[in-house]
């Protein structure tokens, strides 16, 4: 990225300003994409968890496969859920703080004393479903804030900062230069003032 400048003392002051406002900056940037790296893990190891739970509800539904022909399966709906956002690592998360079924009213006494079972069963089923999917909802939210943080790290580290310092490095060789310039055109002058003096004399 090529910085542009002036060579002049205020040009300096402000590359310096913005130097300085980057290289205080960049520690916290990159503790926010440690602390993303960490959560983006714990929602990775959060989803395999939800993912095993899942097959051994899956493998407790298919063992009653044969008797889930005599169950209604519009007796369980889903009813409200309570998602709410939480920030994690500074990124807006969606958590589910509770969740309701509906279970219509069914006899117990025409039904199968499993229904009660299976009724449960199938909340749980879809509590986990419903637990995974805000789960992967908050992957990608932390994956992307993720990416964009790291870009922005090395965008500091590879591109800004060294920018500025070389901007900064050839201001001061450019004004160093005028200044023994001016020094030197002083001296001149003034041995050449000297010269025509003596000879005036």
């Amino acid at each position: 990225m090529a910085i542009k400048f002036q060579y002049n003392k205020t040009s300096l002051q402000h590359l310096e300003k913005q130097l300085k406002m980057r290289v205080r900056t960049l520690p916290i940037i990159k503790n926010k994409e440690s602390a993303l790296r960490i959560e983006v893990k714990k929602c990775k190891d959060a989803m395999k968890e939800h993912d095993e739970a899942y097959a051994a509800q899956l493998e407790q539904y298919r063992a009653l496969f044969a008797l889930w022909n005599e169950f209604d399966a519009s007796l369980v709906k889903t009813g409200e859920l309570n998602i709410v956002q939480k920030k994690v690592a500074g990124v807006r998360v969606p958590v589910l703080e509770n969740a309701s079924f509906v279970v219509a009213p069914y006899s117990l006494f025409a039904s199968p004393k499993w229904f009660a079972d299976g009724i449960e069963l199938l909340k749980e089923m879809a509590m986990t479903a419903i637990r995974r999917e805000l789960l992967n909802r908050k992957l990608v939210l932390l994956e992307d804030a993720r990416k964009k943080t790291t870009q922005k790290v090395n965008l500091f580290e590879k591109v800004q900062i060294p920018g500025y310092q070389d901007a900064i490095r050839k201001i001061k060789r450019f004004m160093e230069d005028e200044e023994n310039l001016s020094k030197s055109s002083q001296k001149i002058l003034k041995s050449l003032l000297e010269q025509r003096e003596e000879v005036a004399v």
